[in-house]
């Protein structure tokens, strides 16, 4: 079996990772980097710090326009796609890359599997929410990380062919089309989380992470991690002033990881102040294994990320989301995260609240994602 990888952002590198290496066990993986984070910092980093394959293909659409950029990972995946024929085209998440390769895999003709299908924020004047909506209505085989996922997608749209899974089943045992459909067959499956199986490889893996560099040092449970990267908070001043003085105002520790595009719209917008405040620590973008040893450590989280949220409730963290409303539902309704959008006063009531969090059960799976998907493809390939 032959699969083409669509990755180009860091999240994605991270989840590729861990399937990637599931794939190739037996399987030919042509692996794409469509060039949306191109910056070392965001994007070679992960490549060696996870030992990922370095891609058979990387596009460079360059820093332009959000359209203009989507334009060009569209034009490029379409191309290697009609080079290569793979049996199918893998995309994950919510990104502007996975909104291209799903795009040119439809217009390739070939099938389309997305990883980390169903979920669902129901806000359209999110761009992730449309991306995801568009991925999954274009996909083939849906892989999704809970069983709330797997709801959302058969409110939408049914399945064609069969039923999918119970909700720790997969895959399950109806017969399946022994050739590509012309048609979507929407195969939906709950493997649970791709990122809890790269938490536990970074956790077991043998040996201690160390600390990053942070100026001053940062201490265990003294601190708060704080990220914020989505264009609805970083391209609007009023709401990156909001959630900077909010966390300049909390009065303790904040090691905040700034993201390049975010760094911009602070200087474009003039808020450097913010980032001089006492107790205000800015660090570059580190890897995964550092980041994951920030949020281990940290008293709570400040994110506007879906990744981080779900990855401090897997670390039994609390989280701040800087958010309206969150795809991974479960985590607020546990107690685990609370919705503060970016209100200067919540974020810091937020910062010293008690969160009555449940953190019990296996919402996300046991961390088996990656082998389960590549069951998943090759009974859907291969049946019999």
């Amino acid at each position: 079996m032959k699969v083409a990888t669509v990755v180009g952002t860091r999240p994605q590198f991270i989840k590729a990772a861990m399937v990637s290496r599931a794939l190739r066990e037996r399987h030919r993986e042509v692996l794409i980097h469509a060039g949306q984070h191109y910056d070392p910092g965001m994007s070679q980093v992960f490549f060696t710090g996870l030992n990922i394959p370095e891609p058979d293909y990387r596009l460079r659409p360059g820093a332009e326009s959000p359209g203009r950029q989507l334009a060009g990972m569209f034009k490029g995946i379409k191309e290697v796609l009609v080079r290569e024929q793979p049996d199918l085209v893998l995309v994950y998440g919510d990104s502007r890359t996975t909104l291209a390769g799903s795009l040119a895999a439809s217009a390739a003709g070939i099938p389309l599997g997305h990883v980390e299908a169903g979920l669902r924020s129901h806000d359209l004047s999110m761009p992730e929410e449309f991306n995801r909506i568009v991925a999954d209505r274009l996909s083939l085989l849906l892989f999704c990380p809970s069983q709330r996922a797997v709801q959302n997608i058969r409110r939408e749209h049914p399945p064609v062919h069969r039923s999918g899974p119970p909700a720790e089943g997969c895959p399950p045992s109806a017969p399946v089309p022994a050739v590509r459909p012309p048609h979507r067959a929407g195969v939906v499956c709950n493997v649970g989380d791709v990122a809890l199986e790269a938490l536990i490889s970074v956790l077991s893996g043998g040996k201690d992470i160390p600390p990053p560099a942070v100026r001053g040092g940062v201490r265990p449970g003294e601190y708060l991690l704080a990220t914020v990267h989505r264009a609805a908070n970083t391209d609007n001043r009023f709401r990156l002033d909001s959630i900077l003085a909010g966390l300049a105002g909390t009065g303790a520790k904040v090691v905040l990881s700034l993201h390049p595009r975010t760094r911009k719209r602070i200087t474009d917008f003039g808020l450097e102040h913010y980032l001089r405040c006492p107790g205000m620590t800015v660090i570059e973008p580190v890897g995964y294994p550092e980041m994951i040893w920030l949020l281990r450590n940290a008293v709570r989280v400040v994110t506007d990320s879906g990744g981080l949220q779900r990855e401090a409730f897997l670390l039994r963290i609390p989280c701040i989301t800087l958010r309206r409303v969150t795809e991974w539902v479960e985590t607020v309704e546990r107690g685990c995260s609370v919705l503060v959008d970016c209100d200067p006063e919540q974020i810091r009531r937020a910062a010293v609240m008690t969160f009555n969090a449940d953190w019990s059960g296996f919402p996300y799976g046991r961390g088996e994602a990656s082998r389960l998907i590549v069951r998943v493809l090759e009974e859907y390939f291969w049946p019999g």
